[in-house]
């Protein structure tokens, strides 16, 4: 279960994300156009942590782009490349928003949904003490199958990535896995083709009836 408060954000997450996206190497958008959020997933952390959420953003007409962020209430030791900035929660005060994909904490949660079987966190709202149920504007699966052994990724500071094909190819310790950063413009990465998938997460959405490939856990 992801527990959400009823807060102001600054910056908005979308202001935050459009200071960063435009500057990786997977962002597709014509000049000048403004992002737009089409829906969002979150996954639990079972510390209660860290706070992790899968963006689904749009730039203009453009295609339908993945940004999975992790929000935490201090900096995480090596992760300073992975950095978007920092946001003043209203509720929990300063939080640090980190690129997934450079953050363990995402890493383990999305591998963990796609090798076991599992889904997106139920989300609740704490409206004056009363929890909310908010329905979900995004619903993910994984393909695996429950009790499936987790690799551990490594620390932030040793995550490598790179960017192939509108994807992101991560390596963290024995974990490696494909973000499908653009989506519907072509496929998963070019890694795929060297690679065997061993797990896939795929998600739909208002507008993708169809589940689409979000990301795919590589064998070590």
């Amino acid at each position: 279960m992801a527990l959400l408060h009823r807060a102001e954000l600054r910056p908005s997450k979308i202001e935050l994300v459009t200071g960063w996206a435009p500057n990786q190497r997977w962002f597709e958008a014509s000049a000048g156009a403004e992002l737009t959020s089409v829906a969002s997933f979150r996954f639990d952390d079972p510390e209660g942590e860290v706070g992790i959420e899968t963006l689904l953003v749009r730039a203009g007409d453009g295609p339908v782009m993945q940004v999975p962020l992790t929000y935490r209430g201090a900096p995480l030791e090596g992760a300073d490349a992975w950095l978007l900035g920092t946001m003043q929660h209203s509720v929990l005060g300063q939080r640090w928003a980190y690129d997934g994909a450079g953050d363990p904490a995402y890493l383990t949660a999305v591998a963990t949904a796609a090798l076991t079987g599992g889904r997106q966190a139920d989300q609740y709202v704490d409206v004056d003490g009363e929890l909310v149920f908010r329905e979900p504007t995004a619903v993910v699966v994984g393909s695996g199958t429950s009790g499936t052994a987790v690799p551990r990724p490594a620390s932030a500071g040793a995550v490598s990535m790179r960017n192939e094909q509108g994807s992101t190819v991560v390596a963290a310790g024995d974990l490696r896995l494909v973000i499908v950063r653009t989506l519907g413009t072509g496929g998963p990465a070019a890694a795929l083709h060297r690679d065997v998938p061993t797990a896939v997460l795929t998600g739909t959405w208002s507008g993708q009836v169809e589940p689409h490939q979000l990301v795919i856990v590589l064998a070590p």
